[in-house]
């Protein structure tokens, strides 16, 4: 049904985007019912028809806890600077399941909706931000584990606790940049849904999540330090464990953060105008 507009009225107009753009805030603002929703569709589709539900939550990273326990602590003997192996993990596996997961499903996000993009006008970047928003409560439940673990080894809590909301922040921001990128390269190159896995991995193993960011040979923490995950769990375990802040993996990571961000939603809205055409 059209719609006749009144006289005071303006009409709404849709046009093609400049070549570069950053994300139209506005836009977001007036779709916010449509991000709600499709935020808590995501939230009811990970546990539906599910026995456990949100206990998964924590079954997770438990099962990558004892696992890397065995290997690394056990067999491998990983120096982890003098820190006990299981709290060690804990808040470095507790993030970065969150990281991989966002990173994996918002890559993805455009191609399980292109049943939506030539239907209906909405901002596209709902997409991958979406799961970016929804895997904050498996986080969320997760967080309990870590706390329990901290309990149990009788940690104090420091000033460093104040470093948690930027934390999030941070993780939240690379989990985003690097799906605006991947989403939209997604709907062109469907090899990015094969790649994810192997990347997923590299990125594990990339990062000091089973060792210690301190077994990096001096000469390469320069290097190391651009890794954006990085500064996410060096910067979890001093805002945990109470450990002296690495603001030589913080900094340098924030910043590739950032740019992964910015480029990643710029690079989005300039591909924007072929997703229809694509798929």
């Amino acid at each position: 049904m059209i719609k006749r507009m009144n006289q005071n009225e303006s009409p709404m107009i849709i046009k093609a985007s400049s070549k570069w753009n950053f994300i139209d805030f506005k836009a977001l603002a007036e779709y916010r019912d449509l991000f709600i929703f499709l935020v808590w569709r995501d939230i009811k589709v990970m546990y539906a028809q599910t026995i456990l539900g949100f206990s998964w939550a924590v079954l997770q990273p438990t099962i990558q806890l004892v696992v890397f326990t065995v290997i690394f602590d056990r067999v491998a003997k990983v120096p982890t600077d003098g820190i006990p192996y299981v709290l060690f993990a804990s808040v470095a596996v507790i993030p970065w399941t969150y990281l991989s997961q966002a990173m994996t499903q918002s890559s993805q996000s455009l191609v399980q909706g292109q049943g939506m993009l030539g239907k209906v006008y909405f901002p596209r970047l709902i997409f991958p931000i979406t799961p970016v928003l929804a895997k904050l409560v498996d986080f969320g439940i997760s967080i309990m584990l870590l706390i329990a673990i901290i309990i149990y080894y009788r940690v104090m809590p420091t000033w460093n606790l104040l470093l948690f909301p930027f934390l999030l922040l941070l993780m939240m921001s690379i989990s985003a940049g690097i799906g605006f990128w991947l989403s939209a390269l997604a709907i062109r190159y469907r090899d990015v849904k094969h790649a994810m896995t192997f990347v997923v991995r590299m990125l594990m193993y990339s990062a000091p999540i089973v060792y210690s960011a301190s077994s990096i040979p001096e000469k390469y923490r320069i290097i190391y330090s651009l890794n954006p995950i990085v500064s996410v769990i060096e910067g979890y375990r001093a805002c945990f464990l109470g450990t002296p802040i690495p603001w030589q993996f913080i900094l340098p990571g924030m910043a590739v953060a950032v740019i992964l961000f910015i480029g990643g939603a710029m690079y989005f809205q300039r591909m924007e105008r072929f997703f229809v055409d694509v798929i």
